[in-house]
């Protein structure tokens, strides 16, 4: 029997990882899959878009041709006046002139845009030319931006409880060690004796009896044999009553052997998984400088690694262009040039994203404690003082 249900615990034990977690899988694959249909379909309307020529780029080709014809043959009279009606003339010229759609609009290249669109970045060096493009531009930001805000909740969650766990047993193992600092020169009474031997006895699930927990209880043994006999009673009935709700759990464990109910309890726990999303962020309270510190230490990472492929950046060029990405600015100023390898940091710039918003998050609600502070302080500076008149 005891090799048989091996087996069976160690299926329910796998169904139940699966279960716990498919709601995140599930999220994002979803994004993936939504970012990959979009690279496609935006690959083929904007990258098979035929390139007319207007009337405002003959205009510019002709400007072009008459500033060279009246440049004299002494250059360095001219030269001023050149530079000024050539940077004019640039100025106005737009980029798709000159760029073939098609080395643009590569499954890489939309695939990148995709990114932009629904993690709010927007850099704005490529962007839809047709009207089609535009309006599917429109269409696929408003379901792609709530799905990418759904993705951020659920991982902010996970986030959220590393974080919080991580921090807890920091300051858990900081307070062990002031503790033993401080106790290291005391000798331990039979009271801690008697703590201790309750404490292992609760570790080890062994029961203690009621002799043991009454001498470890020194405010019973004062009272009157008449209350410290109801006492005894009352401790006896609260022992039985545990003892039935264990005997009630493992029955329930028990009648989920059963497929049926066994099925319909996972189902609902899934439901539950669904229904917990975001609840651990809220909770979540660690300080503000932590996640500075935290946020810079994972851009200065990504800043070091960016240069590799990228060599026009630097350092500092990289970590400026991380954070302008992670906290959704994207002015467009700082271009890639390889940006299908920066791709391959998708799960990076998710996951970044979400430290960010935790850390505003964090931020606004130290923010309000302060507004509440300075208004509560300025509240009682303003009340008026009670006058005590005469009897």
């Amino acid at each position: 029997m005891a090799s048989t249900s091996q087996p069976l615990r160690g299926k329910r034990a796998c169904k139940k990882i699966f279960w716990a977690v498919f709601p995140h899988a599930c999220f994002i694959l979803s994004l993936v899959i939504y970012a990959f249909l979009g690279a496609l379909m935006f690959s083929h309307i904007e990258g098979n878009r035929k390139v007319n020529l207007s009337e405002e780029y003959r205009k510019f080709l002709q400007n072009l041709w008459h500033i060279s014809r009246n440049l004299s043959d002494n250059m360095t009279e001219n030269e001023e006046i050149f530079r000024e009606k050539i940077h004019e003339l640039l100025n106005g010229a737009e980029r798709d002139w000159f760029v073939n759609p098609k080395d643009i609009w590569t499954f890489f290249g939309s695939l990148f845009f995709c990114c932009t669109v629904f993690t709010t970045v927007g850099y704005g060096n490529t962007y839809p030319v047709t009207r089609i493009g535009k309006y599917l531009c429109m269409l696929y930001a408003l379901f792609g931006i709530p799905l990418m805000f759904l993705v951020l909740t659920d991982m902010g969650d996970i986030l959220a409880t590393v974080l919080s766990k991580s921090y807890n047993e920091f300051r858990k193992l900081q307070s062990k060690i002031l503790a033993s600092k401080f106790c290291s020169g005391f000798i331990c009474g039979k009271g801690d004796e008697v703590k201790s031997r309750a404490q292992s006895k609760a570790v080890t699930n062994e029961p203690l009896t009621i002799m043991e927990v009454l001498k470890s209880q020194p405010g019973v043994k004062k009272k009157p044999v008449k209350y410290r006999n109801v006492e005894i009673f009352e401790m006896l009935i609260a022992r039985e009553n545990e003892h039935t709700k264990l005997a009630r759990n493992k029955s329930i464990e028990r009648w989920s052997s059963c497929p049926e109910l066994d099925r319909g309890k996972t189902m609902s726990r899934v439901m539950e998984n669904f229904d917990k999303i975001g609840k651990q962020l809220e909770k979540l309270d660690v300080p503000i400088v932590l996640m500075v510190l935290v946020i810079f230490v994972y851009i200065s990472c990504a800043a070091a690694i960016l240069p590799n492929w990228e060599t026009r950046l630097d350092f500092q060029e990289a970590f400026y262009f991380c954070f302008i990405t992670l906290t959704t600015i994207g002015f467009g100023d700082t271009q890639l040039e390889h940006p299908k390898f920066f791709l391959f940091f998708s799960l990076y710039i998710i996951i970044g994203m979400e430290i960010v918003f935790i850390a505003f998050k964090l931020g606004q609600e130290r923010l309000i404690v302060l507004y509440k502070k300075v208004i509560a302080f300025c509240g009682e500076k303003k009340m008026p003082s009670k006058k005590v008149y005469p009897k």
